[in-house]
């Protein structure tokens, strides 16, 4: 029981964290369109480094929305699937397998790892307004992030049966 009481609690934990970054996402998204509709030329000034013409600009605003809008789907269908296994967990007596369980909640983190990628790249979109330097400088920063979060040395997830485990240890 108390097994099942730490899993809902983290799957709790996780939805909520999903469901604020998707929060997150959609307000940033209504930000940039408020700044798109903005007619002021504050980017037209010597705050930008490149090229400020309409259609690049107009280019930069529609990729960085694009961006936050993939970001609001992903953490909402990790939220959804967080939700869904947490439905499964509590059904009494239920037939249900655990595998099912477990694949539901490989999907919501699956789906919140491509929603914070989605996030990341926006940095980079962000800093595209300012110029290519500040692009550049931060793609090569993110490049170093992402390696250290992907070549994590304590795994994060162990989706293996305890047969399949025992044999790698």
């Amino acid at each position: 029981m108390e097994k099942k009481d730490n899993a809902l609690t983290v799957l709790g934990s996780n939805t909520t964290a999903a469901t604020f970054f998707a929060s997150v996402s959609l307000t940033l998204s209504s930000l940039i369109g408020a700044w798109i509709a903005n007619s002021s030329s504050i980017f037209q000034s010597e705050l930008i480094y490149g090229d400020t013409r309409p259609s690049t600009m107009s280019i930069k605003y529609i990729s960085l929305l694009i961006c936050f809008i993939l970001a609001f789907a992903c953490f909402v269908t990790s939220a959804r699937s967080f939700i869904h296994a947490n439905y499964l967990i509590m059904i009494p007596d239920s037939k249900i397998g655990a595998k099912y369980v477990e694949l539901v909640v490989i999907r919501g983190g699956d789906f919140w790892s491509l929603g914070l990628r989605a996030l990341y790249f926006a940095i980079n979109l962000l800093l595209w307004f300012f110029g290519p330097i500040p692009m550049f400088a931060t793609s090569v920063l993110m490049v170093g992030l992402l390696y250290y979060l992907d070549t994590n040395t304590t795994t994060l997830h162990r989706h293996r049966s305890p047969e399949k485990q025992s044999l790698t240890l």
